[in-house]
């Protein structure tokens, strides 16, 4: 039985004092939520502040990103030692990531090796652009970064990675897809394109998540899909009030 999860990707807000607010505003409540694996992904800065406020509790800490290598003369990143200092889980290949940052499937792929041998779980982000989505080719663009991404993973590493599936046109827009639509893909491309790979058992055992305009007001419409198993949550995971209540529905 896949166990739901939510994660809130905080990106590229809050100071260190702000993230300790949020942390204090939110962990007790989310502690007493049970039945639904918890993880916040705060930015770089503030992860040594947000672990030690974790300690203790079954929240879970996950990095924004990482790069593939142990170290080196690679000005501005992190390695994924580094990330592993505090963190058991790290998003990667997200929609911001390759837009912004040149992110590839072979970067991506890169990554979750270097997870692999960290003994981080990644949390790899697959999606299609508006214009991919409106010239039919989401089978072919989600396939594509999702065989790309994990290719070259043993069965038992690969059936813990978890999948989050966000069309690039709803991340940030506030305009959703459908908890159907979201729950077509998963279904028609994501765990087909995962058992051709690593067979139908690691299909069924990955945890496929929903990202993009999640809220409070339309978590239900996702999680009651069923073969969705949580979210990444953007924007509403700065809220206190409304994350927890998506980690409470999560758990219904």
């Amino acid at each position: 039985m896949r166990i739901p999860l939510v994660a809130g990707n905080w990106k590229m807000h809050l100071t260190v004092a702000e993230a300790r607010e949020l942390v204090f505003a939110m962990s007790r409540s989310l502690n007493e939520v049970r039945g639904v694996e918890k993880v916040l992904c705060p930015p770089f800065t503030a992860l040594l502040a947000v672990a030690a406020l974790l300690k203790g509790t079954d929240i879970g800490l996950g990095a924004q990103n990482m790069h593939w290598e142990e170290q080196g003369a690679f000005t501005g990143e992190i390695a994924p030692g580094m990330v592993k200092e505090f963190c058991e889980y790290v998003i990667l290949g997200h929609s911001e990531r390759r837009k912004y940052f040149g992110e590839t499937d072979e970067t991506v792929n890169r990554k979750v090796h270097a997870a692999q041998a960290h003994d981080l779980t990644p949390i790899v982000c697959v999606g299609e652009t508006l214009e991919e989505n409106e010239a039919g080719r989401t089978a072919e663009v989600v396939s594509r970064q999702v065989r790309e991404g994990l290719k070259g993973l043993d069965a038992a590493f690969a059936a813990r990675v978890v999948v989050a599936y966000e069309p690039v046109w709803a991340i940030g827009t506030g305009r959703a897809a459908t908890g159907p639509d979201a729950n077509r893909v998963v279904a028609e491309v994501i765990r087909p394109t995962l058992a051709e790979m690593f067979g139908e058992e690691t299909a069924r055992a990955v945890r496929v998540l929903y990202g993009g305009s999640v809220k409070a007001g339309n978590a239900a419409e996702f999680f009651t899909q069923p073969q969705i198993d949580g979210a990444l949550v953007g924007g509403a995971s700065l809220k206190p009030e409304e994350f927890v209540q998506i980690v409470r529905i999560a758990s219904s």
